[in-house]
């Protein structure tokens, strides 16, 4: 693929504990806090800004297995960070340690955990199928 795209990459993202964050808000739970379904996307986007944009045009990754660890409870008002760092490349494979911070951000601020697998992908080819499988479903 790309000689770019090498172990060691990092891709970061971060947000507000908000409301719309929470496990309440998502349905997840029955508290305010951040919700594992908001800290699942926060670690594949984190693995997406860590090497999408080093990709040829119309080509992405998808994620294809997530093994994640929630530790920690974070209340709104809350900062979090969520950080990919690429670990391993097997062809078009990608894995990922993707770790959660709040701030003050710190190895004992960790709020959740894993390991997370991409696969690069053709946006033409991906698209095509699953434009197929929806025309068979019908």
């Amino acid at each position: 693929m790309s000689d770019a795209i090498q172990p060691g990459l990092r891709g970061e993202i971060g947000l507000v504990v908000a409301e719309e964050h929470t496990a309440q808000h998502l349905g997840s739970g029955a508290v305010r806090v951040l919700a594992t379904p908001q800290m699942v996307l926060l670690m594949e986007q984190a693995s997406v800004a860590a090497v999408d944009h080093l990709l040829p045009d119309g080509y992405c990754t998808v994620g294809a297995h997530l093994d994640v660890r929630h530790l920690a409870p974070t209340p709104e008002g809350f900062e979090v960070r969520a950080i990919a760092e690429l670990s391993e490349i097997d062809g078009r494979r990608l894995t990922f340690r993707v770790q959660v911070f709040e701030a003050p951000f710190g190895e004992d601020q960790l709020v959740g955990e894993g390991i997370h697998r991409r696969a690069i992908v053709s946006l033409q080819r991906f698209g095509d199928s699953v434009a197929q499988k929806a025309a068979e479903a019908l």
